[in-house]
């Protein structure tokens, strides 16, 4: 297996911490770019120096919040940055990871990734982009943002993937050779499951009520009921189920 040297944007995120340790495990060189380790991908901060050597850039750098603007500002300019410095640098190729079902959004975060996806392809550097389902990680998160006791949390399909599961197809995707294929691959969980009902497993240990509701109000929550957001046939689906993923975080 040859060396490659990744700069990971986004490196102390959710998912971006699975991504170096994946990569470091697989013997690759890796350059963690946060605003933790002096590297800002708005800003512009650190970024010639990290991506100094680099082969790849590897972005799962996201925005702290669900509102569309702000969120699309943030890819904006992230992606114009990624490109001018890494054209600059010698950099090849991006690999970046999005959402499942980004393509069919119409408002809220997951339209800010559509844009994030046109923005990156648009640049002057080659993308290869993966979508996944949402993280089981995430579900924990839908919790936090609660207030009080009682976690109201919709009743939608989804199909919950843990951030391991998709760091790795990430990197396999990332040191690939060029094939044909699906244009954009997806990477999910093995089973469609219910965001409320995975929501009420966890409650139950954290001691939080959760009542499902259905989801309207949320940003496209009439097509994600049809399951406009649940994997793709041609979707790879691996890893553990919620409910094997939790059992393993005692």
């Amino acid at each position: 297996m040859s060396i490659t040297t990744f700069a990971v944007a986004g490196a102390t995120g959710r998912l971006g911490r699975h991504v170096v340790d994946v990569l470091t495990e697989r013997g690759h060189r890796v350059v963690p770019m946060s605003r933790a380790t002096g590297v800002d991908v708005i800003t512009g901060q650190g970024l010639a120096e990290a991506l100094a050597g680099a082969e790849v850039i590897i972005d799962v750098a996201s925005w702290h919040s669900s509102e569309e603007e702000a969120a699309t500002e943030f890819f904006r300019t992230s992606a114009r940055n990624l490109h001018e410095y890494g054209r600059k640098a010698g950099v090849a190729q991006i690999a970046m990871a999005s959402i499942i079902g980004a393509d069919k959004a119409t408002a809220g975060f997951l339209a800010a990734k559509k844009a994030h996806e046109e923005l990156l392809l648009s640049g002057p550097l080659p993308v290869r982009i993966l979508r996944a389902a949402q993280f089981h990680e995430f579900v924990g998160s839908l919790l936090d943002w609660r207030q009080g006791d009682v976690a109201y949390l919709p009743a939608l399909p989804t199909q919950l993937v843990a951030c391991r599961t998709v760091a790795e197809e990430l990197a396999d995707l990332a040191t690939a050779p060029a094939a044909p294929g699906p244009p954009i691959p997806e990477i999910a969980g093995p089973r469609t499951e219910i965001m409320a009902e995975a929501a009420r497993l966890l409650g139950a240990r954290r001691g939080v009520e959760v009542v499902a509701v259905d989801g309207s109000g949320m940003p496209d929550a009439g097509i994600a009921a049809k399951g406009a957001f649940l994997p793709g046939p041609h979707a790879k689906l691996a890893g553990p189920t919620f409910q094997e993923w939790l059992d393993a975080q005692l």
